[in-house]
């Protein structure tokens, strides 16, 4: 790697310094950024290594990172926040706001159903063409269209795209602005937050590339008849590191920033929670947003989850979210980011080189062990 690691850490913050240069030293990590916000300010806001695969680039305070389905929170706060001030009812039917949802058997999907992937629509049957993720309408129309797999609320099914976009289109249809200009709206007051879902055109050299190898991941099943497969679709991850991928509104999956914001953030969450605060949102919407819904392995990738209204919650091995109080999202290759309203902080985590094999990140693992290490 370039150097040393850069950035600032408070010295009760030590122990996580040290995991983070571990990860380079001794775990492959590539590129990467790890940020805590607590009691109103960044106490550890760290970084280093490579932009860019081939090592030409140096990762700087301002590069930007893909953190995957970590934006699944964010996009889930959209709809608690329109939720909050009685715009969206979470026990309304998606179908109130979006009549043509109503189609293939879904006219009894609730928002709250599509928050914590109980939808029925875990993914596209239908063949779409490769750019297709990139046309907000044809993306909306085709979710639209797809029957659903099962009756809603019924089984926990993990949506990795389409719990995005139906999302989105709730906000869209609510508000007149799609997710990302809604996003910038509701987190004006956010210090630095360099965070975006749709990257400007302005901010696109400051993206990280990422890489590992997919056969692995969510994004490497190759039978069409699969749900697996169909979950997945139309993505394709030899496009993450384009501009149409980068610039497109993804609200499942293509959230782009600093660790930092993000941490940022959920530490502003962390405190709405506790009760501390409620300019971002109020703590009763939150308290709501993540109670528990269901504690069980899910249908698409098998995995267990413990599953607030869009948020996971701590308190299961597989995630790495430590506590049965914190709430946030992982993100695919080992991105993660959560608040913690008994201790404190908001967290966040993204990397360039994505962990590619089953289970957790052991750099991700590591960097958490050490968060809780500290005072």
């Amino acid at each position: 790697m370039t150097g040393a690691v850069q950035g600032a850490c408070d010295t009760r913050f030590a122990p996580l310094r040290e995991a983070f240069v571990e990860s380079f030293e001794s775990h492959g990590e590539h590129g990467a950024a790890v940020a805590v916000w607590r009691d109103g300010a960044l106490v550890v806001d760290l970084w280093g290594g490579w932009q860019d695969r081939h090592a030409t680039v140096p990762w700087t305070r301002d590069t930007l990172v893909c953190m995957m389905s970590v934006v699944k929170a964010v996009t889930a706060l959209l709809v608690h926040v329109l939720a909050d001030r009685g715009a969206i009812d979470l026990d309304a039917r998606v179908s109130h706001y979006w009549p043509e949802f109503a189609q293939g058997g879904k006219n009894e999907v609730l928002v709250r159903h599509v928050l914590d992937h109980r939808a029925g629509v875990p993914g596209i049957t239908r063949t779409l063409p490769r750019e297709a993720a990139y046309d907000w309408r044809v993306m909306t129309d085709a979710v639209a269209a797809e029957p659903a797999r099962w009756r809603p609320g019924t089984l926990p099914g993990y949506h990795p795209v389409t719990m995005g976009f139906i999302c989105g289109e709730l906000v869209r249809r609510v508000t007149g602005e799609t997710p990302g200009a809604f996003l910038r709206e509701i987190t004006a007051h956010v210090p630095e937050f360099d965070y975006y879902i749709g990257v400007p055109e302005s901010a696109l050299e400051r993206c990280a590339e990422l890489f590992c190898d997919w056969s692995q991941t969510l994004f490497g099943p190759t039978d069409r008849s699969s749900l697996a497969y169909q979950s997945i679709a139309p993505l394709d991850p030899d496009d993450f590191n384009t501009a149409r991928f980068r610039c497109a509104e993804i609200p499942s999956i293509n959230g782009h920033g600093t660790p930092r914001a993000v941490a940022t953030l959920f530490g502003h969450l962390a405190q709405c929670r506790a009760g501390s605060r409620e300019d971002l949102i109020s703590t009763a919407a939150l308290v709501r947003a993540t109670e528990e819904q269901w504690h069980a392995v899910e249908q698409t990738s098998h995995q267990e989850r413990r599953m607030g209204l869009g948020f996971l919650l701590g308190g299961v091995d597989a995630v790495p979210i430590p506590g049965r109080s914190a709430f946030g999202h992982t993100g695919a290759g080992g991105a993660v980011a959560f608040a913690d309203p008994e201790r404190g902080p908001g967290f966040a985590y993204g990397t360039s080189r994505l962990h590619d094999a089953p289970g957790a990140s052991t750099r991700t693992r590591a960097l958490i062990q050490a968060l809780e290490r500290c005072a």
